[in-house]
């Protein structure tokens, strides 16, 4: 079985065949899916979707391009939505400074405000974080009783390696399957295999053969092979491992 620890499946570009997507789940051998939120009314919908489907888990939270948002009244209605027992961790949420917009200086208190969230509720958090290793490694070595996912990792083997010291998983996407994937490729080689999360991003980051297309949860099995080759084992064994990875992460 295959856990998408990271969907974006209650995104408008599958309402039109969402149920169908849904419903062949279980030919790929896709049991399990996390569901994600980016700000508050996917944060909404991933809930919403997590009771329509018994498999499908939520996480809430503010993307960094969702920073402005993030104030005590947000906070607030995060902190209820955690109430729900198909709620499972604070995400996603981080830094991106790729384009810097929102600014640095609003996106570093919005992820300090919900790591705070995280470590008063006690769950894990699933951290973007892209262009920003060094401001994310600090906010996160001042939570030390925190643990979550770096998802889509893009960061260095020696990030890498911290972070596994600290108790923390890396997650991997379509992007290990790239020609380029070098550097995702290298710390996957190192990577505990009890550290190893696989995911979709869906729609982004569709795998080879289907890279530049939607991506859905159908094909977080070619990540898992992916990561099996490298590792040396099996696909069905790579799916297994990382599916307890997960619900372990996620007290599944």
């Amino acid at each position: 079985m295959y856990f998408d620890s990271h969907a974006h499946l209650d995104d408008r570009r599958f309402d039109e065949d969402r149920e169908q997507i849904f419903a062949e789940l279980p030919v790929q051998g896709v049991g399990l899916i996390m569901n994600i939120g980016c700000d508050l009314n996917s944060s909404l919908k991933s809930v919403a979707l997590a009771h329509k489907y018994p498999f499908v888990y939520a996480a809430v939270g503010s993307h960094p391009d969702d920073a402005a948002q993030v104030d005590e009244a947000r906070l607030a209605l995060y902190r209820q939505l955690c109430a729900d027992e198909k709620v499972k961790a604070i995400g996603e949420i981080g830094l991106d400074y790729h384009y810097e917009d929102p600014s640095r200086e609003v996106q570093l208190p919005a992820f300090r405000a919900q790591l705070e969230l995280a470590r008063e509720l006690k769950l894990p958090v699933i951290v973007h974080e892209r262009e920003a290793h060094a401001d994310g490694m600090k906010l996160i070595r001042q939570f030390p009783e925190l643990t979550g996912v770096f998802h889509c990792y893009s960061g260095s083997l020696e990030q890498a390696k911290e972070l596994v010291k600290r108790g923390w998983y890396i997650g991997f996407t379509g992007v290990i399957t790239f020609k380029n994937a070098r550097k995702a490729v290298e710390v996957a080689e190192w990577l505990p295999m009890d550290r190893i999360l696989i995911e979709t991003d869906c729609p982004y980051m569709a795998p080879e053969p289907h890279r530049g297309r939607r991506n859905d949860s159908r094909l977080v099995p070619l990540v898992a092979a992916k990561l099996a080759e490298i590792k040396g084992v099996s696909p069905e064994e790579m799916g297994e491992i990382t599916t307890e990875n997960a619900k372990r992460l996620f007290r599944i």
